[in-house]
């Protein structure tokens, strides 16, 4: 396999994890009153971090092994083109070092898991319009 074939199974293989994430979080959410927000909110985050790795990979960026947000957007060359404030930066790296475990902190309330979702749906679109189409197609089984 030559590094362009690698690098596109790589970034594939980081687009299909964010996608599975991305499912379970929007899934998850409509469960209504029964819904564990906590786990939706880990999900879009683990989304929109794995669709930053994908965008790191593709762009032959080395990163580390983090779940945090603002880590990976400031080694991300085309930065100017992911709509991510810094406060949900900040949050989103919350949902996956801090609220998946047991705490004292507040329950995560049904508005704020929805407002989550909504921002790794759009990381994900900005992120899908920066990959190309070859790492955005699903493998066959």
């Amino acid at each position: 396999m030559n590094e362009h074939e690698n690098r596109v199974k790589v970034t594939r293989e980081w687009v299909e994890k964010a996608e599975n994430d991305f499912a379970n979080a929007v899934s998850t959410l409509r469960m209504e009153r029964r819904c564990p927000t906590d786990t939706v909110c880990f999900h879009a985050q683990q989304c929109v971090e794995k669709y930053l790795k994908a965008l790191l990979v593709w762009n032959r960026v080395e990163f580390p092994k983090t779940h945090n947000i603002s880590e990976l957007v400031a080694i991300i060359p085309e930065v100017d083109h992911l709509p991510l404030t810094s406060e949900e930066q900040d949050k989103l790296t919350e949902y996956a070092t801090v609220m998946r475990y047991p705490g004292d902190y507040e329950a995560i309330a049904h508005v704020e898991a929805r407002k989550a979702v909504r921002t790794a749906r759009r990381i994900r679109k900005a992120a899908r319009l920066l990959l190309p189409m070859e790492v955005l197609r699903r493998r066959r089984h």
